[in-house]
């Protein structure tokens, strides 16, 4: 976790502190990270993993930033810059659809394409022609995505990326659009987490409270912080379209559940990272996969090892637990799933304490 001095200061007491992890979801990523390292994970030289776990609202609820902390202490979710891949695309085609006039169903070319001296192929270099946007994302076309890109330009995706969290640098050239430049599994995950929360901006958060020896509230996190809407309803809906197919029958049907969910893909080149960030209406969850030395995987893509970990530890955080459909970009339903635990222990501390927390502008943004 980030030091608590990062809160309040210099501290030289014994404190409180109440974080939002879930014992329960952390013991189960845990169980399954390992069972997927040591078995399919070792045959495809997969020497890492890194998971985390969030409510729609940005609180981690279980993060595991590697497969021993016992041996490595190097946090793999919030420290180690990778190339996201395709998991980028999700700015790409959300810029498309904020500023290139594009739609779901919008028809476009799926063939080579050259920017420059680039030319960015599809994977197996296969191409389909004539695509909607929604089977272009689904199957995670490169030919479109950089025709989308050319349409709306770097800068705009960029800053796309910016509005939903993203503080990594960005190098605005053409492989932006396809995940060239590096960010963090917990950074990415917050980011896809805007969609589970109907355009509400997310800051990742894993700590509620702190108290000294006495039980004074030193820091309280205010409710409500965050950066507020940073997307429209209708680009809301029209992404989780996207992100659904892309579940349903496109790269990551790995991660298909006996519930609705949503999510995006991602392989760098010469498979050196794999990833899958997805979610339902409970949970945003962002699985990674990759060496620390940076060497590739036997062919280890986003739809492969990733897909599996992350169905494998959503069947298991979820079962027992009401099924709702994907949101939408309207109101938030009242739906306890969600949510529902934070809110509960946020009321506590507030009828046990109505004295005003410390408050620190640095702590709006815990990454633990």
């Amino acid at each position: 976790m980030a030091p608590v001095s990062g809160y309040l200061g210099g501290v030289d007491q014994d404190i409180q502190v109440a974080t939002t992890l879930d014992p329960k979801l952390q013991a189960i990523a845990e169980r399954e990270l390992e069972a997927v390292l040591a078995g399919e994970g070792a045959k495809l030289r997969a020497g890492q993993a890194a998971l985390v776990s969030l409510a729609p609202s940005g609180a981690v609820l279980a993060m595991l930033g590697g497969r021993d902390y016992a041996v490595s202490q190097f946090n793999r979710a919030n420290q180690a810059l990778r190339q996201p891949g395709s998991a980028f695309k999700l700015f790409t085609y959300m810029a498309g659809l904020e500023e290139g006039g594009l739609a779901p169903d919008s028809k476009l070319l799926d063939a080579p394409v050259r920017v420059g001296n680039w030319q960015p192929h599809n994977y197996a270099n296969k191409y389909y022609g004539e695509v909607t946007l929604r089977e272009s994302f689904a199957r995670s076309l490169n030919s479109v995505a950089v025709r989308v890109a050319m349409e709306v330009g770097p800068k705009r995706i960029a800053a796309a990326a910016r509005r939903l969290g993203i503080t990594s640098d960005l190098r605005p050239d053409g492989g932006l659009a396809l995940g060239a430049s590096e960010v963090t599994l917990l950074e990415l995950t917050g980011a896809y987490a805007t969609f589970a929360n109907r355009g509400v901006g997310v800051w990742p958060y894993g700590i509620l409270e702190i108290r000294d020896a006495r039980g004074e509230v030193l820091y309280r996190r205010p409710q409500g912080a965050g950066p507020g809407r940073v997307m429209s309803p209708r680009v809301i809906e029209q992404m989780n379209d996207l992100m659904t197919a892309s579940v349903e029958w496109g790269t990551g049907k790995a991660a298909k559940l006996a519930r609705p969910a949503a999510g995006k893909t991602g392989t760098s080149q010469d498979f050196r990272d794999a990833w899958f960030i997805g979610f339902t209406a409970e949970l945003v969850t962002g699985v990674w996969f990759g060496n620390d030395d940076n060497s590739p995987m036997n062919k280890v893509t986003g739809g492969g090892l990733p897909a599996r970990l992350w169905a494998r530890f959503m069947q298991r955080a979820l079962d027992g637990r009401m099924v709702h459909d994907l949101p939408d970009g309207g109101t938030q339903v009242a739906a306890e799933d969600n949510v529902g635990f934070i809110d509960r222990i946020l009321g506590k501390l507030s009828r046990e304490d109505g004295r005003e927390a410390k408050k620190d502008p640095n702590v709006e943004r815990f990454f633990p």
